[in-house]
This record gives C-alpha cells, structure tokens and sequence, in this order.
C-alpha cells in the first residue's frame, strides 16, 4: 500500500497503464498526474484543464492519457512527453467519464 501524495483536491479517477508500470490520476485541482507504481513517486503533472478533472483513461496501447472535465472537455496527452494532443470540445456540461475502446480507434 502506498500514499501518493501530490493533488491537492479530492481525486475523482484513477487509472493503471496497460503494462503496469504507471498509474494516472485527475483531481478537482484540475490536474492529471502520473506515478510510478513501482516508487509511488510523481513523474508527470499535466495541466489545461480549467475546472476539476472527472475521469481518466490510458489508451490501450499505453500511449496516451485521455481525460474528462467539469470545463466541458476531453483531452488527449501523450504519456511519454506531457503534451497535450488534442482537446476535444462541444458538451454543455461536464464530461463525468471517458473510455477509450479496446482496439484504441475511439474514445466514448
């Protein structure tokens, strides 16, 4: 068991890469963190987000972070590098949860 400190808000998701090695988290801080699962040590803060961050997702290749915000957004991040890829706008209200489908083709 291991606390992971870092976010200084309530962490509404969490998600483990594919190959095990890192775990994902988003906040109410607005922030999308990554850890090592081995060290419990923070690698990566990833921040755009404008209010709390709902929902997290590792693609299935382990690639990339998609998240899902209060702000009405999703956004993809690339795990190795932080930066953001893409935003993906057009709710009128949160996005509670995102999902990225088995064969990595779509995220829902």
């Amino acid at each position: 068991i291991r606390q992971l400190d870092g976010h200084t808000d309530w962490i509404m998701s969490v998600c483990a890469s594919p190959d095990g090695k890192h775990l994902v988290s988003g906040s109410d801080d607005k922030s999308v963190r990554v850890w090592s699962l081995e060290t419990g040590r923070q690698i990566r803060q990833l921040d755009g987000h404008t209010s709390g961050v709902s929902s997290v997702c590792v693609t299935p290749d382990g690639k990339d972070i998609v998240s899902g915000s209060s702000d009405a957004s999703v956004r993809v991040w690339s795990l190795a590098t932080s930066q953001q890829i893409r935003q993906l706008d057009g709710h009128s209200d949160w996005v509670r949860s995102v999902c990225v489908t088995p064969d990595g083709k779509h995220i829902v």
